[in-house]
């Protein structure tokens, strides 16, 4: 089934929405195709982190390498040129191109930009200030997704990898608050307060044995220094900080390393020379003791009736 126009629109919404829910994924576009793929110039897809896929850019053959691809550009952060088909198809690929074999004959060729698509920050601010308020309020009108929370509400198990959590009590439970706040290892931990009742703030949670490399990771004060302002200035102030963190990549989608999926395992269909995932989707055969997978049906179908040619003329490449 080919996508429409109005299609790729919708896919670019779902990716909007998915974003702001907080799910890393990368978005593939086709650029370039050769008929007779499946894929048509335009047409969109979704890849997220543990491999699912939304959308249409290709068939069986195209679809296991986009996904793989699309999770390495998610991990690396960076977005990539993929050309899928023959080496023919494409004469000289450029410097930083991933090039990527495919034989099957009914697919074509395509080429593709996968960008990775990064995730909403989600901010979480303690306290009940007017200050505290002011922040979630500006935080909101970027786009953010701002919690404001009370301190006797606030729990460790609020706080994700993604999270930014901002202490702005004030001096009222500072520190059950931040320490609360260090033990979840969200991507970011600020404290509103002066330099000299953060000292004592960290000092009291290292007495209590909270590890020294927890407290390193506390921005105190938190916020671009003004000096002696209002409260509607210290969040901005606060706010700045962080849009200047997140235009570095400070945080956006959690490091892959300790959230995304690990890679599927994959394998060589012998018939066409894609590369498949070695699961139930790359439709297994068992012969002679060895599992072998396929990129689509016809593949399978060609080894079943010869198995030996395939495997010797594997084995002579070699």
């Amino acid at each position: 089934m080919n996508q429409s126009p109005g299609d790729g629109w919708q896919i670019l919404e779902k990716a909007s929405q998915l974003a702001a829910q907080g799910v890393q994924l990368a978005l593939a576009t086709v650029v370039w195709r050769q008929a007779p793929s499946s894929g048509h110039q335009g047409a969109r897809a979704i890849i997220t982190a543990d491999g699912e896929i939304h959308g249409w850019i290709g068939g069986a053959c195209a679809e296991p390498v986009v996904i793989r691809e699309g999770q390495r550009v998610i991990a690396e952060g960076h977005p990539q040129l993929i050309l899928l088909g023959e080496p023919g198809d494409f004469g000289h690929v450029p410097e930083g191109v991933v090039s990527v074999p495919m034989a099957c004959q009914s697919e074509g060729a395509l080429e593709l930009y996968i960008e990775p698509v990064l995730s909403t920050p989600r901010m979480l601010v303690v306290g009940r200030s007017p200050m505290a308020t002011t922040l979630v309020e500006l935080a909101t009108v970027l786009g953010w997704r701002a919690d404001l929370i009370d301190s006797s509400d606030f729990r460790a198990d609020l706080v994700d990898g993604n999270s930014i959590v901002i202490v702005a009590t004030q001096g009222h439970d500072d520190e059950d608050t931040l320490e609360t706040a260090v033990g979840a290892s969200p991507a970011f931990i600020g404290l509103v307060a002066s330099q000299r009742r953060g000292e004592s703030v960290l000092g009291y949670l290292a007495d209590r044995g909270v590890p020294e490399e927890k407290l390193q990771r506390v921005r105190v004060p938190v916020g671009i220094d003004l000096g002696h302002t209002s409260h509607t200035e210290i969040a901005v102030a606060v706010l700045a900080e962080l849009v200047a963190l997140k235009a570095k990549g400070e945080f956006g989608p959690t490091p892959p390393e300790r959230t995304a999926a690990p890679a599927p395992e994959t394998a060589i269909d012998l018939v066409c020379g894609m590369t498949v995932t070695a699961d139930e989707t790359g439709r297994p055969l068992e012969y002679e003791g060895t599992t072998y997978y396929f990129c689509a049906p016809g593949c399978r179908a060609a080894f079943e009736k010869e198995p030996e040619k395939f495997i010797k003329e594997t084995v002579r490449a070699d």
